[in-house]
């Protein structure tokens, strides 16, 4: 779960980042442990990553 933390991030990324990361948490507090949910956190944290990168190309206000 430790990839999912955002403290990290700028504000602008970390409104991104959190979506992911309660949502991980959900699942992880919720399915019970194995292969499939170690799948389902693999993909959501490949998702996360792109989602945050995707956001690094918004245009910001000076």
């Amino acid at each position: 779960m430790r990839y999912f933390q955002f403290a990290h991030l700028p504000a602008e990324l970390q409104a991104v980042a959190t979506l992911f990361s309660k949502l991980a948490y959900d699942l992880y507090t919720t399915l019970p442990a194995g292969p499939e949910l170690s799948v389902a956190l693999r993909k959501l944290l490949e998702s996360k990553d792109a989602a945050v990168r995707a956001a690094l190309d918004i245009p910001q206000e000076n």
